[in-house]
């Protein structure tokens, strides 16, 4: 089969039938993706899963890898009293009450199960970030690798694959799914020579995430981000949508999406929140505070974003350099001379450029307002106050990934227009609409990797239908 047929999104199959039928096709080697082919194949099914780069990584190895569950092994050890229940309030308490509330239910509900697979049948170190909270989140509840690093958390999944024999065909693109009596029967997809091929399937998963890569959709979708850097994994073109479109099937909230107002400028590079959420502050070019900070680092790509030049410094000590440092970004900036630090607030404004009177008078009044809320409604009690030697780094905000796509049951099945569930046909992660309401202001830290892989799991673990 050649390449030169126009791209259709949807077709009928080969006439002559698939070369190739497995019972379960993943689309996209990310962790949404390689959860689910691992679930799949643990429930005895015959999986391959295609991947468009030349190695798996997608998003996820653009995160800290971090995924939130509640009511886990890792929280009884730290003494941690959670449960899915509060989980679920704090999501929707965060996206204003506008997630589907069965979606968070699902979500939450399976969490600790899937957090207990990846660490007992998969080996996965997991641990529980314990010394920092996240915003919005009523306990800490963040499970990572020791690394803290989602790079480290795709290689790790990819290993486990590899052990377990599920086949990993990389750049592989599917560009068109094939469907017979309204559902899928297979894909096509390109080879690096050009050339296609058809594959067969008794069931899709599609975890091929989202649409941050497509400047028109996001434009179309979200354009308060439109401008900002696209921090997330560039072959996010929709193609989920693409098809869902074709096939007539349900979406939502597509304006929907996770910032971030902390990404080292011109680097690049992820600075974790942790630098805020342990007493930092942001400031301007003019070496003032611009909002309260700690209501989260998605909408602050949008603060960020007003600021001029659309840039901002985050403001913080070299005691909370100690803690962000578990995370790999974080050395990685320090190692490319990012962070910026000095004995004096005089001496760090020098070094970053501000006007040394305004960063003082800055930090005197957050310092000043520790015993209450300051005059954007943050509250830094608890925390202690700065201290030099001091630190600094310039950032910019950035769109990570969106959250809106496919509606699906608990089962993770795509849903017509009519309402009913296609057997044959599956999203989960980013290519399924997620539990952060219509903006970005409603996106709880971690939800991006909760759907990824608790409903990467719950869709590999359905049977085959019929």
């Amino acid at each position: 089969m050649t390449a030169e047929t126009a791209e259709v999104p949807v077709t009928p199959p080969p006439a002559g039938g698939y070369p190739l039928t497995v019972d379960t096709l993943v689309i996209g080697a990310g962790a949404c993706g390689l959860v689910a082919a691992l679930s799949a194949a643990e429930a005895g099914q015959e999986v391959l899963v295609l991947e468009r780069d030349a190695v798996p990584s997608g998003s996820t190895a653009l995160s800290a890898g971090l995924i939130p569950a509640a009511g886990t092994a890792q929280q009884a050890t730290a003494g941690v009293m959670d449960t899915p229940a509060t989980f679920a309030a704090d999501i929707q308490r965060k996206a204003h009450d506008e997630a589907d509330p069965t979606l968070v239910a699902t979500l939450t509900g399976a969490a600790p199960e899937a957090i207990g697979w990846m660490t007992g049948t998969l080996g996965l170190p997991l641990t529980l970030v314990t010394d920092f909270d996240y915003p919005g989140h009523t306990h800490r509840r963040m499970h990572g690798l020791p690394e803290r690093s989602g790079a480290a958390l795709v290689d790790r999944l990819r290993a486990a694959a590899e052990a377990r024999d599920i086949p990993i065909v990389c750049e592989r693109t599917a560009h068109t799914l094939c469907t017979e009596e309204d559902e899928v029967t297979g894909v096509i997809a390109r080879r690096p020579d050009g050339a296609d091929e058809a594959i067969g399937c008794r069931r899709l998963i599609l975890a091929c995430n989202g649409y941050g890569g497509n400047r028109d959709r996001v434009a179309r979708h979200m354009p308060g981000i439109a401008e900002a850097l696209y921090f997330g994994h560039t072959g996010n073109q929709g193609d989920a949508l693409d098809w869902a479109e074709a096939l007539g099937l349900r979406t939502a909230q597509l304006g929907a999406y996770q910032g971030h107002g902390n990404v080292a400028h011109p680097h690049g590079i992820l600075i974790t929140w942790a630098v805020i959420m342990e007493g930092g502050v942001q400031v301007n070019a003019e070496g003032r505070r611009f909002w309260n900070e700690a209501q989260g680092y998605s909408e602050a790509a949008r603060a960020v974003m007003a600021q001029p030049g659309g840039v901002a410094w985050a403001i913080f000590d070299d005691r909370i350099a100690g803690i962000a440092r578990q995370f790999a970004d974080f050395q990685a900036a320090e190692a490319q001379g990012a962070i910026r630090r000095a004995d004096t607030v005089e001496g760090l404004a020098q070094a970053l450029g501000l006007p040394a009177d305004a960063l003082a008078e800055t930090l005197a009044a957050a310092e000043a307002a520790r015993g209450g809320a300051d005059a954007f409604g943050r509250r830094f009690a608890g925390l202690p106050p700065l201290t030099p030697p001091y630190c600094g780094v310039k950032v910019t905000g950035a769109l990570f990934h969106t959250q809106g796509g496919l509606e699906v049951t608990e089962n993770a099945n795509a849903i017509r227009a009519d309402g009913t569930p296609m057997q044959s046909l599956f999203a989960a992660g980013g290519a399924a609409v997620g539990v952060s309401g219509s903006g970005d202001a409603g996106y709880l830290s971690g939800n991006g990797l909760l759907s990824a892989v608790v409903l990467g799991r719950i869709a590999g673990r359905q049977p085959l239908p019929g």
